[in-house]
């Protein structure tokens, strides 16, 4: 099996599920990617999204009940692509981002590589 390999670069991931965050940590790695900071809940995420050095982020929707909008927001404001990645689909996606893309979990290698480059693509436009 072979996936598209993303020019690679450094990832802030927020998952609140351990064994979920060492899988994709895992699944990044295996396309090149370095996890530069993760994080398990809202707070760290959200010291983490202002000061570590990261490319792209992977964002879970939802962690332990509270919504990453605020972590997105710092991302926002820093210029850094991110995506994010929920069991809802778009629509559990909080509204002001629903045009942000949006891994559907559980997500293939694949399709994290397709994102991956889509998000890193356009931020170099």
């Amino acid at each position: 099996m072979t996936a598209t390999r993303p020019q690679g670069g450094s990832v802030f991931l927020v998952e609140d599920e351990v064994m979920i965050r060492m899988m994709v940590a895992d699944m990044l790695e295996e396309l090149g990617f370095s996890v530069a900071a993760q994080a398990g809940e809202i707070n760290e995420a959200m010291r983490l999204a202002e000061s570590a050095d990261f490319d792209v982020a992977i964002l879970d929707v939802n962690v332990n009940g509270k919504v990453i909008s605020p972590v997105a927001e710092l991302i926002r404001a820093r210029n850094r692509p991110f995506i994010f990645a929920t069991g809802y689909g778009s629509s559990g996606l909080p509204e002001e981002y629903r045009d942000r893309p949006a891994l559907q979990k559980p997500f293939q290698l694949e399709t994290l590589a397709r994102m991956l480059d889509r998000a890193l693509s356009q931020r170099l436009n």
